[in-house]
């Protein structure tokens, strides 16, 4: 998130002064990381949770819309960095994965075959094929069909203008390409407290994390891309917005296969439905992943608890963010999530063959040997009072400014970075106010669907497609490699 409001803003006003502040010794080492996520371009084109069936049996699928469009709308902005050579080759970061759903027994085949009737008429999602019959899903996903017993009815959904993307490695080329503008990149620092100057800017006491060296820095304004971290910050800053806000710590963890034999059967993203109490995160899913250029196979996440706020956070960082404001708030929420508290306690007692039962839901024949556990990245959901009640638990992510724009910071998880650049044009929108009119044509330039809606516009769906598809190397990548064919 940091890296893409760095990029816009430069692009927009390059004699800006920019200074990025991280804690880690590099960038993108927390949630962007390449080992931290499952790296799905969220498109919903196959998150089963973006749809939602309602009373009536009809599929709401006005989420699953937002979410795609907010991917259109970075892939414009990825596809803009590589057209102006900001950015130097796009399959360091992004590959066509093709993306389904997987679904068995009665009820919930009838579900994705609504799911898809609704979609694929959808100027978003044409393309979806949908198919319940065994041989033509073998095609599909033979490392899955493998010695799978028929013992009632499957169906799935595939797309395969899908991705696969390693926002890792997106993070690292948009620091860099922001250094090469001279933006000031500060590794191994800490910002431990943010105070409000007398001529209303802000004031950061910024530590090292090696010798503990004390600075000071100010600046007009702040942007608090921290992941879980930013509630900390957000908390220190004392804005009237941040009151009543807590956080809900998920950690979560993968199975990974590295065995090309076995990589080699499985080349798409495939999700299934959540047990009953899990959180949207903890969304089954079999994923091919490439990372520097080697492809492996991702199955989970399964979800664990653990009092950190980031992954190299501290064990009290859970006690430390409740305070007089959000207390009430936090304590009700604790008494209406008991239920995916004992889900968690749940997951994290699991063991290694508990998991290989739950992998074989989707590879029957999965072998323990084959599969390793790694331990991904935290989730801080969001904790506030709504129209739902006190202490509602927020599954999404949430941009929380000052009144005059002076300060923003960002937290949730999910979609996250696939819709990086949409949450990035809304806090531009909020804290740079009376230069967006001036800045419209840049950003035209930058997102041509800016100020429209694609949703709406079926042509420039396509026409916006097809041409980020070529120039994000998706249609030559696949044309290419004969195993993804081309979107056009």
């Amino acid at each position: 998130m940091s890296a893409t409001l760095g990029s816009l803003l430069k692009e927009l006003m390059p004699d800006w002064s920019i200074t990025v502040i991280e804690r880690r010794a590099t960038a993108g080492e927390e949630s962007s990381n390449e080992w931290n996520n499952a790296g799905t371009g969220h498109a919903s084109l196959c998150e089963l949770n973006y749809t939602v069936e309602k009373p009536d049996g009809s599929i709401d699928i006005s989420k699953a819309i937002k979410v795609n469009e907010e991917f259109q709308v970075s892939r414009q902005f990825w596809s803009y960095l590589v057209n102006s050579d900001l950015i130097r080759n796009p399959r360091d970061f992004i590959s066509p994965v093709p993306h389904m759903s997987f679904v068995q027994g009665e009820q919930d085949v009838a579900f994705l075959r609504k799911r898809f009737e609704a979609m694929s008429s959808h100027p978003l999602f044409q393309g979806m094929e949908y198919s319940d019959d065994p041989a033509k899903l073998a095609e599909w996903i033979p490392l899955m069909m493998n010695d799978r017993a028929s013992n009632g009815p499957i169906a799935a959904t595939r797309i395969e203008s899908g991705t696969d993307v390693n926002f890792g490695a997106l993070t690292r080329l948009l620091f860099d390409h922001l250094k090469s503008k001279n933006v000031e990149i500060q590794y191994k620092r800490q910002v431990d407290d943010i105070k409000r100057t007398g001529d209303g800017a802000w004031e950061l006491k910024v530590r090292n994390v090696e010798n503990g060296a004390v600075e000071r820095r100010q600046a007009k304004f702040v942007f608090i891309g921290g992941g879980g971290g930013s509630l900390h910050l957000l908390q220190k800053s004392g804005i009237p917005e941040g009151k009543g806000i807590g956080g809900f710590p998920v950690s979560g963890l993968f199975m990974v296969c590295r065995n090309p034999e076995i990589v080699a059967k499985h080349r798409a993203k495939v999700y299934g439905k959540a047990s009953v109490g899990a959180p949207p995160m903890s969304v089954p899913h079999l994923d091919t992943r490439v990372i520097d250029k080697q492809e492996s196979l991702f199955f989970g996440p399964f979800a664990g608890f653990s009092p950190k706020f980031l992954k190299f956070g501290s064990m009290f960082d859970l006690i430390t963010s409740v305070k007089p404001h959000n207390l009430v708030t936090m304590l009700a929420a604790g008494v209406k999530n008991m239920p995916l508290t004992t889900y968690l306690i749940k997951q994290v007692m699991l063991s290694k063959d508990q998991r290989m039962e739950a992998l074989r839901e989707f590879v029957p024949d999965a072998k323990s040997e084959d599969w390793e556990l790694i331990v991904a990245g935290q989730r801080v959901q969001i904790i506030k009072d709504t129209a739902a009640g006190r202490g509602t638990l927020q599954f999404g992510t949430e941009v929380i400014s000052a009144a005059d724009g002076s300060i923003a910071a960002l937290l949730g998880a999910s979609p996250g970075a696939s819709t990086a650049v949409s949450v990035m044009l809304e806090v531009i929108a909020r804290c740079f106010p009376q230069q967006v009119q001036a800045w419209e044509p840049k950003l035209k330039e930058m997102i041509p669907s800016y100020g429209a809606s694609l949703a709406k516009n079926p042509d420039l769906v396509r026409d916006l497609h097809v041409s980020t598809a070529r120039t994000l190397g998706l249609a030559a990548a696949a044309a290419e490699d004969k195993k993804v064919p081309a979107y056009v």
